[in-house]
């Protein structure tokens, strides 16, 4: 197990209103994370994670992947110290 992070990342594309967000909580459900993917009006989605180093990765890397509904042309990461107060992975 690795020391916890916060992921943020902003996925570019085509990644409202096909599923994405609902797609991206059950992935870092799964994975045991805490956080939430957000609509911004410009079209991009901004997933924030927090939890062990190594299942924040593999969810970037499932990001990026292809195999997500819509379509993902970018993905722009930091990380950061975890800030906590998140409980559970929120679609928003």
């Amino acid at each position: 197990m690795s020391d916890p992070v916060r992921l943020s990342a902003w996925v570019h594309g085509y990644v409202q209103g096909v599923g994405f967000r609902w797609w991206t909580r059950s992935r870092a459900l799964e994975l045991g994370l805490t956080g939430y993917a957000r609509n911004h009006r410009d079209g991009r989605v901004h997933v924030v994670a927090e939890g062990p180093r190594d299942k924040c990765d593999t969810l970037l890397t499932l990001l990026r992947s292809g195999d997500t509904p819509g379509r993902v042309d970018l993905v722009v990461e930091d990380w950061g110290a975890t800030q906590g107060g998140m409980t559970g992975f929120e679609e928003r």
